[in-house]
């Protein structure tokens, strides 16, 4: 399970910093992005809003990948952490997000929140 969890985040962050519309094939219309404690439910505006963020590139270091078993169907939680770079010369943002993947690996729930320090 962990060897699954770590290349399904490995996928979702290199497709973040890539190709940020592709995004939107990893969700499903019962999807639910929480962003800053913001709220966007299916996969086209969760795509809507990770397209909108005010950054053209970006680049995540991965620091820990936690996950386990998640309900009857085969789900399994992810808690990510690491940090996010928006440019070279910008100082990267430590984040933690939570990507509950279904029993096909869609993302039923993501949880974002940058770590001010």
């Amino acid at each position: 399970m962990d060897q699954v969890a770590k290349a399904f985040v490995e996928h979702y962050y290199r497709t973040f910093d890539t190709n940020r519309p592709a995004l939107a094939s990893l969700y499903q219309d019962g999807s639910m992005l929480t962003f800053e404690g913001q709220q966007f439910l299916g996969p086209a505006a969760i795509a809507g809003k990770l397209g909108s963020l005010p950054f053209a590139q970006c680049h995540h270091d991965i620091n820990t990948v936690d996950c386990q078993p998640s309900g009857p169907t085969g789900g399994v939680l992810v808690f990510v952490s690491g940090s996010l770079r928006t440019g070279p010369e910008e100082h990267p943002l430590k984040f933690s997000q939570l990507l509950p993947a279904g029993g096909s690996f869609y993302v039923q729930n993501d949880m974002f929140r940058l770590n001010y320090g």
